[in-house]
């Protein structure tokens, strides 16, 4: 892989993934586009350390969230062993469950996640995927403003944000764009559903490098290449930082058009493209 690959890949990554316009999606046609064929191009190890990049952006962005939550973790342990739980349950507290709730969904993927993953190779299917997220960005900007938040969501609510996140593990269908989306329809509050969105991301991601690592050791790993690897895992984790700003500022707004409009184009120029080439 070259730095200049290495480094695109690394960009690719760290705007799509939390931009609502899928990294997955975009990642594939990046490798179409630069003559890799899929996975057996792509080093797993590199693919994996990516993901890891775009993690430290999340934890950058909200770790005053993720320390509360760490401290009330341990409290909570602690308030069991005392039989002393505080009602009501500190809101970083009740986040766990939420979370741990919103994250069940992707066990039921498991059994699939070869066939899953091998729709990256269909062109086709990731622009129909990328049409699909552009309607419900469009979607989500008519809902209906809700109030919801940490202290108020449900177990259902959290259930069905997590079915949209299973859902988005299908390449081209955006993980951010649909959690955010689902959060909408079952009344979150817009900057809520943001921050929900965002941290639910951390046990999937975590969850999917730990069940790569094994393969990655396995396929084998260039250590050569690893600086050329490390370059693209510094620029997704630095883009990944400033794009889940940028979100959180469009989420005050609560305007999510444009985004669905550039995944309308992006879908229908993929189509195109694998069109004019038959």
């Amino acid at each position: 892989m070259s730095l200049l690959s290495s480094i695109l890949l690394g960009l690719i990554q760290g705007v799509a993934e939390f931009l609502p316009i899928s990294s997955s999606g975009h990642l594939a046609i990046a490798e179409h586009l630069l003559g890799m064929s899929g996975a057996s191009d792509i080093p797993e190890f590199f693919d994996v350390l990516l993901h890891l990049g775009t993690l430290v952006a999340v934890f950058a962005a909200y770790w005053a969230d993720i320390r509360d939550m760490v401290m009330e973790f341990f409290a909570g342990v602690g308030d069991l062993v005392h039989h002393s739980t505080p009602n009501p349950v500190p809101p970083a507290r009740r986040l766990i469950l939420l979370i741990v709730v919103g994250t069940l969904p992707l066990f039921l993927v498991l059994p699939a996640q070869d066939l899953v993953e091998g729709l990256a190779d269909n062109m086709y299917f990731v622009a129909g995927a990328l049409l699909v997220t552009g309607c419900l960005l469009y979607a989500s900007d008519r809902v209906k403003k809700g109030r919801k938040t940490e202290k108020t969501a449900t177990l259902v609510d959290v259930l069905l944000v997590g079915v949209g996140q299973a859902i988005a593990t299908c390449p081209g269908i955006s993980r951010s764009g649909t959690t955010i989306t689902a959060g909408c329809f079952v009344g979150f509050e817009r900057k809520f559903a943001v921050r929900f969105s965002f941290l639910l991301s951390i046990p999937a991601i975590l969850g999917a490098n730990i069940l790569s690592i094994k393969d990655a050791v396995e396929a084998g790993i260039d250590w050569s290449q690893v600086p050329v690897y490390l370059a693209g895992v510094a620029v997704s984790a630095i883009v990944g930082y400033a794009c889940i700003r940028l979100l959180k500022m469009i989420a005050d707004k609560g305007k999510f058009g444009f985004f669905a409009y550039y995944c309308w184009f992006a879908g229908l120029v993929t189509l195109i493209l694998m069109l004019m080439q038959k």
